[in-house]
C-alpha cells in the first residue's frame, strides 16, 4: 500500500468522491468501504480503488438502492453474476413503480384539492383543510 496509487489520507478521499469523512467512516463500518491498514506510526491511505468504490455506492444510491441493496450489489461486482444482479435490479424496479403509481395518485388528489381551494368562494371552510381534518377516505386513500 506504499505505492502512489493508494496516497490519499482518508480526508483526501472525502474530497476527490464529494462525500464527508463520516460518510466514508460509516461506509466502513457497514461493510461498504474496506478500512485500509495503518502502517506503524502512519497514516491510513486510500486509492484509486477506493475512490471508484464510492462512487459504485453514490451511484447505487441515486438509482434508489439502500445501502444493504448495495452491500448485496457489492457483493456480485466481479462480473460473473449478472442474472443475480439483475434480479435485485428488477425488484428495484417493480419498486420504483409502484413508488411512480403512489405518487400520481398523490398528484391527481392534490390537483383537485388545488382546484377546490382556487375555485373557493366566500367564508366557506377551505377544501384542503377541511379534507386534512376530515381524513382522506374520500379521496381514494385509507388512513394509516
Amino acid at each position: 500500500m506504499s505505492d502512489k496509487s493508494n496516497s490519499l489520507t482518508i480526508g483526501g478521499l472525502a474530497k476527490a468522491a464529494n462525500v464527508h469523512v463520516e460518510t466514508i467512516r460509516y461506509y466502513q463500518r457497514r461493510g461498504l468501504l474496506q478500512e485500509p491498514k495503518r502502517p506503524p506510526g502512519g497514516i491510513r491511505r486510500y486509492g484509486y480503488a477506493d475512490i471508484d468504490r464510492l462512487m459504485f455506492v453514490k451511484t447505487a444510491q441515486q438509482l434508489g438502492f439502500s445501502l444493504d441493496e448495495i452491500g448485496d450489489l457489492l457483493r456480485l461486482e466481479d462480473g460473473t453474476h449478472c442474472q443475480e444482479a439483475g434480479a435485485l435490479a428488477e425488484h428495484k424496479l417493480r419498486d420504483v413503480r409502484e413508488k411512480i403509481d403512489r405518487l400520481e395518485k398523490i398528484e391527481k388528489v392534490l390537483a383537485e384539492m388545488v382546484d377546490q381551494c382556487h375555485a373557493q368562494q366566500g367564508d366557506i371552510t377551505c377544501p384542503l383543510i377541511a379534507t386534512l381534518h376530515a381524513g382522506i377516505g374520500g379521496t381514494g386513500f385509507q388512513k394509516g
